[in-house]
């Protein structure tokens, strides 16, 4: 069912990762230069990997199940990208590369935290078809 709450969840994972990287900076260089996602080929498949993931999670309604493993798989890919933005800002020493970290650093964050509500409302569903299976 499309109306559910998880469906705005897994949206706003779509627009998340989809729309914002390339319109919110990820962080400014030493030189002044704002990096965004399209500067750098991986990190924007990366991006519409999330995107896609979570808007083929949105069509997998009538399995939960498989939407519930899609939403992890999703998760596991915005953590390692969460983890290389995390790595990228602190290891290197000075103002080599990163001078200032930008808002869309976080957008992996916001992605994981949509993709858990929308695992949780999932999970609910699951059990009243459960409680409603038993019933019969």
């Amino acid at each position: 069912m499309i109306q559910r709450i998880q469906t705005f969840f897994l949206i706003m994972v779509v627009l998340a990762s989809g729309a914002l990287p390339f319109v919110l900076s990820l962080w400014i260089d030493g030189e002044g230069a704002e990096f965004f996602a399209q500067n750098e080929l991986w990190i924007s498949i990366v991006f519409y990997g999330s995107a896609a993931l979570a808007l083929i999670s949105i069509f997998m309604y009538k399995n939960r199940q498989n939407q519930f493993v899609v939403n992890r798989l999703n998760m596991i890919l915005n953590l390692f990208l969460l983890g290389f933005f995390v790595y990228r800002s602190l290891s290197l020493s000075g103002e080599n590369t990163i001078s200032e970290k930008g808002i869309g650093m976080l957008i992996p964050v916001f992605s994981i935290v949509f993709l858990v509500l929308a695992n949780r409302a999932i999970k609910k569903d699951e059990d009243l078809v459960k409680s409603v299976d038993r019933l019969r």
